[in-house]
């Protein structure tokens, strides 16, 4: 299996270091991040990492790639920009990654609206063949008093968007990733390799572990996703890697072993 590797697990450690790292260990490709500031705020491709084409060149010494990306609401509002990202890093898909608390909705009806909201600045990225998706957390799968998942009313409200599925957070969610995988499947586009330490374990990680090291069942998860999903990345993250190599490392080793 050809993994990714999420560069928010690596936000607090050097961009180049990382890329090496990452390449030499077997990874094909990386998924960025909106911290990484890709756009310049003066409207340029700036940022704080240089500009694009120097990103770029830094994938490509390390035999990388960035097929899918995680750009917020912000910038999917600017889609000229939002494009330019995607022909420069040659990315082929954008993942909304994120809802602030204060942007959640509470109804049904709200999620609704936001679904359709996600629907209408999905339309110029899939004109120019941009997978648009959205990336869930927890609090999707937090059932709403109708008994549905707000991610299921999302996905109802925007019919030809993707989902990029972080099977950890279901498990935060108290959901079962299980039924609600095959039931989707159709949808899913990428699905996010993560870990939970046991309760109690690895509390200066935020309760998260390294791929395979933790509580979840990833051999069965894996082997589940490929036979009733379409999706075509697998992507390792870890939210708060104490030792960003360990996790690389450990993560990759521990995939490649499950033979899937």
């Amino acid at each position: 299996m050809d993994l990714s590797f999420q560069l928010f697990s690596a936000r607090n450690y050097p961009l180049d270091e990382v890329l090496k790292t990452v390449g030499a260990l077997g990874y094909k490709y990386v998924e960025g991040y909106g911290g990484l500031d890709y756009a310049a705020t003066d409207g340029g491709l700036g940022g704080l990492y240089g500009d694009l084409p120097g990103l770029k060149a830094q994938m490509d010494a390390n035999g990388l790639s960035m097929p899918t990306a995680h750009v917020g609401l912000d910038l999917l509002e600017q889609p000229e920009r939002a494009l330019q990202i995607a022909e420069v890093l040659d990315t082929k898909a954008f993942m909304c990654p994120w809802l602030a608390p204060d942007q959640r909705p509470a109804t049904a009806a709200g999620w609704q609206s936001f679904g359709e909201k996600l629907a209408a600045l999905s339309e110029p990225f899939t004109k120019a063949g941009i997978t648009f998706g959205y990336h869930n957390h927890d609090f999707e799968f937090a059932a709403l008093p109708d008994g549905r998942y707000p991610m299921d009313v999302l996905l109802a409200a925007a019919p030809d968007i993707s989902a990029e599925v972080d099977i950890a957070w279901i498990y935060r969610g108290n959901a079962d990733p299980f039924p609600w995988l095959k039931a989707n499947g159709d949808r899913i586009f990428a699905v996010h390799v993560k870990d939970l330490a046991p309760e109690g374990e690895n509390a200066d990680e935020d309760g998260w572990a390294d791929v395979g090291h933790g509580r979840l069942p990833w051999q069965d998860l894996l082997k589940y996703v490929k036979a009733h999903t379409k999706a075509r990345y697998f992507v390792a993250e870890h939210d708060n890697p104490s030792d960003v190599s360990r996790f690389a490392k450990r993560s990759i080793a521990a995939v490649n072993s499950f033979g899937v």
